[in-house]
């Protein structure tokens, strides 16, 4: 709730502000976006002097020397519905994180990196429309960010 209640207020006073050290020459709050693969909600979509647009997202977290796989993965996630809806290239993201005073940081988005979002959204649609459970792991380790560790079999 405390997330939320920081996303509404980060609405209401930031709607002219831009990052120009960034090179921000536009910004969209609030933008749900869609494609034909997934749908999401992007705190900032920001138009950027080079051409290209990034995504901006704010964490009720504090900022500890690392940016975790599942928030870059979310920035990709996002990358890809700007590209599809803004027609824009997107080879970046940010982070604020709230609990670290606004601390801001930058994610590079490899080509790479999104490609396999891209691969990995496409399991999952197979996984759903199959209806069936993929073949574990030999690396256990591998079962810690694994969506099925609470209901796997194996």
């Amino acid at each position: 709730m405390k997330g939320r209640h920081l996303h509404e207020g980060k609405e209401r006073m930031n709607r002219d502000y831009l990052r120009k050290k960034l090179g921000v020459t536009e910004k969209y709050q609030e933008q749900y976006l869609t494609n034909k693969m997934m749908r999401g909600k992007v705190d900032e979509v920001l138009m950027m002097d080079d051409g290209t647009a990034a995504p901006l997202d704010y964490k009720f977290a504090q900022y500890k020397d690392k940016v975790f796989n599942t928030y870059k993965t979310q920035l990709a996630c996002y990358a890809w519905l700007i590209e599809d809806n803004f027609d824009r290239p997107v080879n970046r993201g940010y982070l604020v994180y709230t609990r670290s005073k606004s601390k801001l940081v930058k994610v590079d988005l490899e080509e790479a990196f999104k490609n396999d979002v891209k691969k990995k959204a496409d399991a999952i649609v197979k996984i759903i429309s199959q209806n069936y459970f993929p073949k574990a792991t030999r690396y256990k380790k591998r079962c810690i960010e694994c969506t099925y560790r609470n209901i796997c079999i194996q």
